[in-house]
């Protein structure tokens, strides 16, 4: 598999949701990361959602969902991996929410081992896999908290998907870094801008792109990029702005 782009937005209201389903192909997309309001209202009926979206390829390529990873958070995810199975969904992308300063390294030695089995039970009951998307103030925020995390899951368990901006923002500026140390593991990136507190459309913030493409090519990487969109600006315009950022940067 070659790198597929994808688009994730957060939508105001159903007119712009279906305005960003029925628009990502048009503008060159290969799928959507859809945020958990923009499909939990089918979450008990998959068959719903395919019957109303199914026969867009990609639509649902990555899931994002999120918890604190106790008893109601673990089964209301295993709803999520039987829904991705009828939407034909490749990823469950995690956010684990739970604040750092509550986490000691123990506790994320744990988490690991909790997330674990979980990928392990999607891959094997559902055929999709489980991705941790860390975030600041998750679990997962700091530099040497990745290190913690992925030494003790288990191989080909889970994988991680990186965020550009939230790496900037739990203090870690050398994103090929990162990059370069955890390739093996990487399974899908969010790339996103930040500058000043702020989440910025891709190419109008702060941070430096070049050696972060450089590092996707270094590492050989195949598989989802997505333009995690969250500035507020307009879906159309952001889709447009985007794509056009990724693809120049990927292939210069």
């Amino acid at each position: 598999m070659g790198i597929k782009l994808a688009f994730s937005r957060p939508t105001a209201d159903a007119e712009e949701q279906k305005l960003l389903f029925r628009e990502f192909h048009k503008e060159g997309y290969d799928g959507l990361q859809l945020k958990s309001g923009q499909y939990a209202a089918f979450l008990e009926e998959p068959a719903r959602f395919t019957a109303e979206w199914g026969e867009l390829p990609g639509i649902a390529s990555a899931l994002i969902a999120g918890g604190r990873l106790e008893e109601a958070d673990i089964e209301q995810l295993r709803k999520v991996f039987s829904f991705a199975a009828h939407a034909g969904t490749e990823l469950i992308v995690y956010c684990h929410g739970i604040g750092r300063a509550e986490v000691t390294e123990a506790d994320i030695r744990r988490y690991a081992d909790v997330l674990s089995e979980l990928g392990n039970e999607a891959q094997q009951q559902y055929g999709v896999k489980l991705s941790l998307h860390h975030h600041h103030n998750n679990p997962v925020m700091y530099r040497e908290d990745f290190d913690i995390f992925f030494d003790r899951a288990r191989e080909g368990s889970v994988g991680l998907t990186v965020d550009t901006a939230h790496l900037v923002k739990s203090g870690i500026t050398d994103i090929a870094e990162v990059i370069r140390s955890f390739g093996h593991v990487i399974d899908n990136f969010h790339m996103k801008d930040f500058e000043q507190g702020e989440w910025r459309v891709l190419g109008q913030g702060a941070i430096d792109f070049g050696p972060v493409f450089g590092a996707i090519r270094e590492i050989g990487y195949s598989g989802w990029i997505s333009a995690d969109e969250e500035s507020g600006g307009g879906v159309m315009e952001g889709m447009k702005t985007c794509y056009s950022y990724l693809r120049n940067g990927l292939k210069s």
